[in-house]
């Protein structure tokens, strides 16, 4: 190793969803010159998944495809496929595939969440999932081979919402039932809930709330009160885990294994392990973040420009989110959106209908252009392509 090498800052990023992917670019960026820092971002496949799409490649629907090479393109950071298997915190090593180590300097965790299907019996062999754009496939094939059957989506959160409004509107022919422990929009405006409910009737989609599933078997579902519901396909977006890794790890989790963070997104006891997006858990005056691509891209950047800080030998400043909006779509040309407090409590502003839909399009295709940007120039301003509100942070000299 030469002596360049030697005196090398390693940055590890591990995963890339919008909050890891963020991190990754706007460090890149910034010290693509200096020559005495080097970004590595690992993820296990070299496609960029938009989350926010899933549910219209789970109804056979194509969508744009973002390689990660490509997006990392004249950044200078280096990117390497694979799972990542262990980290270890005292020897500052990621183990990828069991067969190879990657040191770092600097660590940053944001390898996300994903639908949890361990807690009820079943759902792990039986229920579809959008965790993945392959998974996704997966349930657009088995949803294209049913006749007139019911598909039950378990999860009444926004994810359940979108994905059975999107199989309702794509298969007519099919009956979509929406199964959840609360009814569907229950922390939105009534306006905004009335505007959900009646898209979700004219879809067609019979909503039962109040409910829990507890098991999944092969033909359907059975709930808490004894009955059950036929199936010939169950969607499971109900409830999220994340990697165990971080608590294998020795790191401070909480009680969902999040990694618990200092103001500045680092990992309390290791200050060199930061942690961003679904993986993290941020406190803030109002509470701790629930996970959202509207916060993780925010996480990453200022991550990022953390680290920096902490490399000129100045300190991390406070990491600051409020939200602002949460758009639901219904169907592809249908949609509510509600907009919201910091603490992402309900307002009385309400966006419906065509207009919404292309507001929430607006929102889910901004990554593109925001990353593209970050390559060629510092972020700046309060606002985020999400909506999410964020103290002005300022470039790091």
């Amino acid at each position: 190793m030469d002596a360049t090498a030697a005196q090398r800052h390693e940055v590890l990023v591990l995963g890339a969803g919008y909050a890891g992917l963020s991190a990754a670019i706007q460090l890149a960026a910034r010290t693509r010159k200096r020559g005495n820092l080097q970004v590595t971002l690992v993820n296990p496949y070299d496609t960029f998944t938009e989350r926010l799409r899933l549910h219209m490649t789970a109804t056979g629907q194509d969508t744009a495809e973002m390689r990660l090479p490509e997006l990392l393109d004249g950044t200078g950071a280096a990117f390497v496929r694979g799972w990542v298997t262990a980290v270890d915190a005292e020897a500052k090593t990621v183990r990828i595939d069991d067969d190879r180590v990657l040191r770092y300097d600097t660590l940053v965790y944001g390898l996300g969440s994903i639908a949890d299907t361990v807690t009820v019996p079943g759902v792990d062999d039986h229920a579809y999932t959008l965790n993945s754009p392959e998974d996704a496939v997966i349930l657009a094939d088995r949803l294209a081979r049913l006749d007139g059957e019911t598909v039950v989506v378990c999860g009444s959160g926004l994810t359940g919402i979108e994905a059975a409004a999107e199989i309702a509107e794509q298969h007519p022919e099919l009956r979509v039932v929406l199964l959840g422990r609360q009814e569907p929009g229950a922390r939105m405006h009534p306006k905004a809930k009335a505007y959900l409910d009646a898209a979700l009737a004219r879809l067609g989609v019979r909503v039962r709330s109040g409910v829990e599933v507890v098991k999944v078997p092969p033909d359907g579902v059975e709930l808490a009160d004894g009955s059950s519901v036929p199936a010939g396909a169950v969607l499971w977006t109900s409830g999220t885990r994340v990697s165990p890794l971080a608590a294998a790890a020795g790191l401070t989790t909480d009680e969902r294994g999040r990694v618990v963070t200092d103001s500045a997104l680092r990992s309390v006891y290791h200050p060199d392990i930061y942690a961003v997006g679904d993986a993290a858990a941020i406190r803030q005056g109002y509470g701790v973040m629930h996970g959202t691509c509207q916060g993780g891209m925010p996480t990453g950047v200022h991550a990022a420009l953390s680290i920096l800080r902490v490399l000129a030998g100045k300190e991390p400043r406070p990491f600051r989110f409020g939200y602002y909006h949460t758009p639901v779509s219904l169907g592809r040309n249908d949609a509510v959106v509600q907009f919201t407090r910091p603490d992402d409590s309900p307002r009385r502003i309400v966006l419906t209908g065509k207009r919404a839909a292309k507001y929430k399009e607006t929102v889910t295709a901004a990554p593109w252009p925001t990353f593209a940007r970050m390559k060629r120039m510092p972020v700046s301003g309060a606002f985020w392509p999400h909506g999410g509100r964020h103290t002005r942070i300022r470039s790091v000299k």
